[in-house]
């Protein structure tokens, strides 16, 4: 927004304080068409509008500004008091219900909710809306704002806002609690880790914060001790909470317990019929063990119960198999359609319409509901393909052969991880599931603690422009460290391990740290699986990944995304030849029993024909391809991107004709003849 513009929208402000809203109007129009546009402009006018009561016109403003930015808790707040003005209580109770689920700091969204539900009648809610003034009318005014900047994405300002209180008010436990929250949507975990425990030392009974640290304990994979947390959560006051039950679920998934986590998330449904969110958890835990039947239950039920839960149908969308009946797909059209739909639904039904239209072969409408999905998640995107080529070429420029000629054997020897890396959608999980066949070979998970290592290494705030912190650090630390840090690793990784000798590591970003891993545990093997890019590519654009890999939505992005890869492990080939094993998927697929030999040989294990026979080992899969690794090798999905090969064009570009040259399209769209290769472990 240009400073003239900001300046007149204050002014516009001013006049609406000064109870003049026709003056305030009057300036907003006078902005410039392109300047008039502005959300906050747009905005400020629909106020001025209420004020003269004016309904009608300032709901249309709202209406405009809601179908760009769904999520904007003040126009939904603005709303409600328009509703209110024409006496419409339903719909004020609505939008300000939404309002609270789009920026729960918003006091007099929550004041009106609690008005609107004792005179409507609705008094069950009461309690929750009243607990939430009464919490928000203790915080600090600086507090509250922070949570509405978070709430409306910006993360910074509202970090700032909380450092600057903390700074005078250094003990304030809520003050530290929401300073977390907002370092963990930024992706600070580690600070937000400690302010958490820091919480919990200075009130061990503050119950929210202990949620959040088991919240956060769970997305950073730290089972064990979320587990712990939450054992202490469920034996003090909070067992017959819902959130507290449901929490302890998910840790005892995570810790493998997962028949305990089962009977929690049934306990929950028996308790708590109307609650939406259980069932899908629910659905998740038996997706995982490969009942598709019953996580298919879970969701259409968590659909039945809110009609409009996008989660329920990606979901469904997302089991691969399942396919929405013709009532079905109607009502998700409606759901997508609908102006009063959340944002976070709104991108699951879209991706749902993508896969549900795909399946029926109706691929131009599938593209438009996929593009649909990504554009909102690219709004939300903090991917920067700039920084990214900082990361490789900082890579490439430090991890030398002179770097592992008087390092590379500093570190721990043991040889136990077998690390899989590359771009998601390319082969990992089919490796994973043919290798944790072996009876040497314990299947795990995405594993964070090479990642975490290298965020400790990179601390924060510490980089020199154009040179980050790490991987510059591996020339400048201690001897000593390598051999710890491996040592760390493994110890950190055994409570996901069980009692074979050999694990998996499938977190795919580590093909960033190929170089680290080599240092601090130099008898590991990696494993770099590859697909065609154009399948890789088309395959990642419509998935929408639970977190991460923000890069994925969208086609120019993922291309040189995928290009940047492959100059990486280019490198990681001349640097440190014969460390990383490259697996294609369409090798794998044409020649199954010749490409678990290479990759048994490669990891230094016998042949064992478990391998051939992957998809009836049982195990629990937390991936997009749970499903699909459960079932013989199938050719039919090589060449699924030749469906929408007319969208592609930016995929292309990004890629190159270099790379596409070393990808002969045939080996990506000729399925008859990798069957015929193949033998019985292929079909048309």
């Amino acid at each position: 927004m240009a400073a003239r513009s900001a300046q007149r929208i204050d002014e516009a402000r001013r006049l609406l304080a000064a109870g003049e809203p026709r003056r305030a109007e009057r300036l907003l129009r006078e902005l410039p068409a392109d300047e008039a546009d502005d959300i906050e402009a747009r905005y400020t006018l629909a106020v001025a509008l209420r004020h003269q009561r004016r309904f009608a016109p300032s709901l249309e403003q709202l209406g405009q500004i809601l179908a760009a930015r769904p999520g904007f808790g003040r126009a939904h707040q603005e709303a409600g008091y328009n509703h209110i003005g024409l006496k419409d209580f339903a719909r004020a109770a609505a939008s300000f219900e939404r309002a609270v689920a789009a920026d729960p700091g918003l006091l007099n969204s929550w004041k009106c909710l609690a008005r609107l539900y004792r005179d409507g009648g609705r008094r069950e809610r009461l309690p929750e809306v009243e607990n939430r003034i009464a919490y928000l009318e203790t915080l600090p005014r600086e507090l509250r704002s922070a949570i509405s900047h978070m709430a409306e994405g910006r993360g910074e300002r509202a970090e700032d806002l909380c450092k600057q209180f903390l700074r005078d008010n250094a003990t304030h436990v809520e003050g530290m609690r929401l300073l977390a929250e907002i370092l963990t949507r930024n992706g600070v975990h580690d600070q937000a880790e400690f302010l958490l425990e820091s919480c919990l030392e200075f009130e061990p009974g503050h119950a929210q914060a202990r949620i959040q640290y088991v919240n956060l304990l769970l997305k950073l994979q730290k089972h064990a001790r979320a587990f712990d947390e939450a054992r202490k959560l469920l034996d003090g006051d909070g067992a017959e909470q819902p959130v507290v039950r449901s929490l302890y679920a998910a840790a005892c998934n995570g810790v493998g317990r997962t028949d305990e986590a089962i009977e929690h998330y049934r306990q929950l449904i028996e308790r708590h019929p109307r609650n939406h969110l259980v069932p899908i958890s629910l659905g998740h835990v038996y997706r995982a063990q490969g009942d598709i039947d019953a996580a298919i239950e879970c969701y259409r039920e968590a659909a039945r119960i809110r009609r409009e839960h996008g989660d329920a149908y990606w979901s469904l969308a997302n089991t691969k198999s399942y396919r929405f009946t013709d009532v079905e797909l109607a009502q998700m059209e409606a759901v997508e359609a609908d102006p009063a739909t959340g944002e976070e639904d709104r991108i699951n039904v879209s991706f749902a319409l993508g896969k549900a239209w795909e399946d029926r072969e109706e691929f131009e409408r599938s593209f438009r509901y996929y593009r649909r999905g990504n554009a909102l998640k690219r709004a939300r995107s903090r991917h920067s393909p700039e920084h990214l080529d900082v990361r490789i070429r900082s890579q490439i420029e430090v991890c030398t052969e002179k770097l592992f000629a008087e390092r590379g054997g500093l570190g721990h020897q043991a040889p136990d991880p077998i690390f899989i890396v590359g771009l998601p959608r390319s082969g990992s999980t089919l490796l994973e599931q043919i290798l944790s066949s072996h009876s040497a070979v314990d299947g795990t998970m995405e594993l964070h603690e090479i990642l975490n290592l290298a965020k400790r290494l990179r601390g924060r705030g510490g980089d020199r422009p154009g040179s980050p912190r790490y991987p510059r650090i591996l020339t400048e630390l201690d001897d000593d460290y390598f051999r710890r840090f491996g040592e760390q690793y493994l110890e950190l990784t055994r409570a996901y391990r069980g009692n074979a000798p050999r694990f998996i590591d499938k977190m795919p970003n580590n093909f960033f740290h190929v170089g680290l891993i080599r240092l601090i545990l130099p008898n590991a093997k990696v494993i770099d699986a590859r697909r065609h890019p154009l399948a890789t590519g088309f395959s990642g654009f419509k998935q929408l990944f639970g977190e991460g890999q923000e890069f994925s939505y969208a086609l120019a992005h993922i291309g040189n995304y995928y290009r940047q890869c492959a100059r990486l492990m280019d490198h990681w080939d001349r640097v440190l030849p014969g460390f990383v094993l490259r697996v294609r998927y369409e090798e794998v697929v044409a020649d199954l029993e010749g490409q678990v030999r290479r990759l048994l040989d490669f990891c230094g294990l016998p042949f064992e024909p478990a391998c051939l026979e992957f998809h009836r080992t049982e195990r629990s899969i937390r991936t997009p391809s749970a499903q699909q690794v459960r079932e013989p090798i199938f050719t039919a999905g090589l060449a699924q991107w030749r469906h929408y090969e007319r969208w592609l064009g930016p995929l292309k570009d990004a890629l190159g004709p270099e790379l596409l040259a070393r990808y002969p399209v045939e080996t990506a769209t000729s399925p008859e003849r990798e069957a015929r290769r193949s033998g019985s472990h292929g079909q048309p």
